[in-house]
């Protein structure tokens, strides 16, 4: 097992190009990774990588290695977390990463079952709004939008995401109905700051009939958070513009109410992504099945399409 840790810290090492980033991949310190693949080279008898201040270079003996070793190395650590579990159920540590607002709301719900129906799973759930990278971080799976697939990532759409226009209805019976969208200029609109583009997001709106426009008013106020909007529009402080999977259970009790119905914006796709590896762990495939399964039988995509709740 110490060889295959030393292995392990060689291959992450030359993918990733430093000890830093391989042990931020596996969960270890920079020291304990130069500390494994020394020892690897001690056993192997030759030098596997040149060492300098700003990068790590393979030797020629360290590329000759990688060619041999890496394509085994996922096989064999299937193996060994495989015959772990006598038992044979899925086991292990599970690192998911989601977005915080998001996860919170859809998939935090679901950790209580999912942990009573996998026991000897550990969720580790990551929160955070930031863009992950699977393999450079070390996670299992992760669940949002827009995720880069970089090489060895693989993606599997769970439902698309509408954008839809909602004010509370105390909001609206003073301020009036908008009946064109030209008519929200005159709004009071809560804007959402984007921390991917770093700028305030327009409304990119369309209708079933194929028609767009684009409508940028001045903000009223500026939040970064879909659901912060969705509060502030439920205390009547304007018009927002915001995912169906944070809006809906508050068109649902009454609170807000759409805004121009026959209008909507396309928010990209759900998904949820994973690496792309042959043999996958049975704690990661229990996993990507339960999240289909839950999205399939509560009906989440239709759910979260705006023309199917004009």
């Amino acid at each position: 097992m110490e060889s295959l840790r030393g292995i392990e810290s060689f291959v992450r090492s030359a993918e990733l190009g430093s000890f830093s980033a391989a042990a931020r991949r596996l969960g270890m310190t920079a020291g304990g990774v130069s500390k494994n693949v020394a020892k690897l080279e001690a056993e192997m008898g030759v030098r596997l990588f040149q060492r300098s201040t700003r990068k790590l270079t393979l030797t020629e003996a360290g590329e000759q290695f990688l060619q041999q070793v890496a394509s085994g190395l996922d096989t064999i650590q299937f193996a060994v977390a495989n015959a772990s579990n006598v038992s044979g159920k899925p086991a292990g540590t599970l690192k998911v990463g989601m977005a915080m607002a998001f996860g919170r709301d859809q998939i935090l719900p679901l950790l209580g079952d999912f942990m009573a129906r996998y026991p000897d799973i550990k969720p580790d759930w990551r929160f955070d709004n930031k863009q992950v990278d699977l393999i450079a971080e070390g996670f299992d799976v992760a669940i949002g939008g827009g995720i880069h697939l970089t090489p060895g990532v693989v993606m599997r759409e769970l439902a698309k995401v509408h954008l839809v226009l909602v004010a509370s209805p105390a909001y609206l019976q003073k301020k009036g109905m908008p009946m064109a969208p030209e008519d929200l200029y005159t709004h009071d609109a809560l804007m959402r700051f984007s921390q991917t583009t770093n700028r305030i997001t327009p409304w990119q709106l369309r209708n079933q009939a194929g028609e767009r426009i684009a409508i940028e008013p001045t903000a009223r106020a500026i939040l970064n958070d879909p659901e912060a909007l969705c509060h502030a529009a439920r205390d009547g402080l304007g018009i927002v513009h915001v995912p169906m999977p944070h809006v809906l259970r508050y068109l649902k009790e009454g609170s807000l109410q759409r805004v121009l119905p026959d209008w909507y914006s396309e928010g990209g796709e759900i998904s949820i992504y994973f690496t792309a590896k042959k043999l996958m762990p049975a704690k990661t495939r229990v996993f990507i099945d339960f999240i289909v399964d839950h999205f399939k039988a509560q009906q989440l995509a239709q759910q979260w399409s705006a023309i199917d709740h004009g």
